[in-house]
Order: structure tokens, then C-alpha cells, then sequence
């Protein structure tokens, strides 16, 4: 019987390709990480590494796909059985954006810890696409995205349509050729390539090129300098009265939705699902909040 932690260990050395940089990964000396590869080996009656130059052999290579699919298969189960036993003390991981989890989660996590005050939340700081292969992995129980459609094998739920801005003075609609350059501010929150790249020729702009500046408030006051137009979703603009540039509405960007994302079939815990619940309860109140400005 091949030991879990001995798959655990090999896929974590054919990944790093380095014995000393799995030991890191794994909190082990390098010495336990070659005793478990010798176990690993003497079970299986094969060679699995050639160690110079590190490489894996073909039975290393066979391996490697079944660990991979085994341990990724326990992780799955070990969060569903975390989820029926409706657990009041443990660990919730969620993925999530620094301005959706800014905007929209504070509030909800300081309720839950209120309510589940044995229960940790640890929050993964990702874009979109990060959120979705940590939840893909089990390695994240929730992601909260930006996204235009599901993506299998992920169950998608819209919270909200997102509407985007352009915040900055001197975003025109021009067809002249010799209209002055416009520079796109975008961020490591919002961009991803089937979403924003792919609206930007919506804006009809003749003369433009893109500069990515980190994070959505970065975009702002970037914006708010005076060095270019940031293209934001309308709900990051929570304060609207503070600002001084302009703020233009994109009618015509795709239809996007904010969300979160679940693996399909995932039993989500009484816990997650009132998280979910707070979260719900302060979308509303952030729309209400807007409507009255």
C-alpha cells in the first residue's frame, strides 16, 4: 500500500524538480524528502528519479498523473466531509480580490466572526482566474470573481451585474486620426485577457495604449493625478463625492457579473452559507447606498 504522504512528498519534488526547494515547500528536512522517495521507490519496485540531471523516468511520469488526480480527489473529500459536519471550530479559505474583498466581505466577516468565533477565515488575495483554480483545486473552499460565464467544472453564482466606468478627464469619443493619445490605467484586480482586453475597442478610441498599475485604487489615483483614465467596476467607487475627475458610464462594455464560485456538487457548510447570506445582505445595502448619491 503506497503511504499519502509519500505521493504527497513526489509530487511536491516533481513539481519543484529540486530536493531542497521541496523540503521548503513541504516544512521537511531534505533528508525525510529522499527517505520518502526511497520508500516510495522500494514500494513500487520502480525507478521513479534520475537525479543528475533531475529528471523523472517514465514510470516517475505514470506516477505523477495518478498522485496528482489521487491527492487532489482526498482534498475534495476532506472539504465535503468538513462541510457535513457542520464544524464550529476549523478553517474557512476564501479567494477573492483585494477590491471585492475590500468592498464586499469586511462587513460580512466581521458578523461571521461574531457568530463563529471558533471558526478561521484565511483570505487569498487573487484575481478571477487565481480564485477559480484555487476553488477548482479545493484549495480555496469560495472564490468571489468577476466573470462573464461558468467555467466547468465550477458552479457559478451571480450576485451582481458590474456595471464599469472610465474615471479620468479627457476620455472622448473621437474618430479623429489625430486625436492625443489616451492612456488606459488597468489593474491586477479587474484585468483579465476575455474581459477587459477585449472590451477596450468598444471605446472607440483611435489613439491609445494600456498601462497596468496594480490595484484598483491604484487605478484612482492614478486617475486622480491627472496621468490617464482608469476603467473600474462602478461598485469600487463607493465614495463617489470625494472624487475630482470625471466619471464617464460604459454602456457598452460586455455584460459582466460578480459572483462567487463553487466546485459543481460542492456541499457548502452552515457556515459558508450564512457567510454568503451577510455578504447577499451587504450588496443591497451598497446599491441602496449608491442610489441615494
Amino acid at each position: 500500500m503506497l503511504d499519502i504522504h509519500w505521493l504527497k512528498t513526489f509530487v511536491t519534488l516533481a513539481e519543484c524538480k529540486h530536493f531542497g526547494k521541496a523540503a521548503i515547500a513541504l516544512h521537511m528536512t531534505q533528508p525525510n524528502v529522499s527517505l520518502h522517495l526511497k520508500q516510495l521507490e522500494q514500494a513500487t519496485s520502480v525507478k521513479l528519479i534520475e537525479r543528475s540531471p533531475f529528471h523523472l523516468t517514465q514510470a516517475g511520469e505514470r506516477l505523477l498523473e495518478s498522485s496528482q488526480r489521487t491527492l487532489q480527489e482526498l482534498q475534495v473529500c476532506q472539504a465535503d466531509l468538513n462541510a457535513l459536519n457542520d464544524l464550529n471550530k476549523g478553517t474557512i479559505t476564501i479567494a477573492a480580490s483585494d477590491i471585492i474583498s475590500r468592498m464586499l466581505l469586511i462587513e460580512a466577516f466581521k458578523l461571521f466572526k461574531g457568530e463563529y468565533p471558533g471558526i478561521d477565515i484565511v483570505l487569498l488575495n487573487t484575481t478571477s482566474s487565481q480564485a477559480s483554480e484555487l476553488v477548482r483545486n479545493a484549495e480555496a473552499d469560495l472564490g468571489f470573481v468577476i466573470s462573464q460565464k461558468q467555467t466547468q467544472p465550477l458552479h457559478f453564482v451571480e450576485l451582481q451585474q458590474v456595471k464599469w466606468v472610465a474615471l479620468g478627464f479627457g476620455f472622448e469619443r473621437d474618430t479623429e486620426q489625430d486625436k492625443e493619445l489616451t492612456l488606459i490605467l488597468l489593474g491586477h484586480d479587474t484585468r483579465t485577457r476575455d474581459l477587459i482586453d477585449n472590451a477596450l475597442p468598444t471605446l472607440n478610441l483611435t489613439n491609445y495604449r494600456v498601462m497596468e498599475v496594480g490595484s484598483v485604487d491604484a487605478q484612482i489615483d492614478w486617475a486622480e493625478a491627472g496621468f490617464g483614465v482608469a476603467i473600474v467596476p462602478e461598485f469600487a467607487l463607493s465614495t463617489p463625492r470625494y472624487l475630482k475627475s470625471l466619471v464617464t458610464p460604459l454602456a457598452d462594455f460586455p455584460t459582466t457579473e460578480l459572483g462567487y464560485i463553487v466546485r459543481q456538487n460542492q456541499i457548502l457548510s452552515k457556515a459558508i452559507k450564512q457567510l454568503l447570506h451577510w455578504v447577499n445582505q451587504g450588496i443591497t445595502l451598497l446599491q441602496e447606498n449608491r442610489n441615494e448619491y
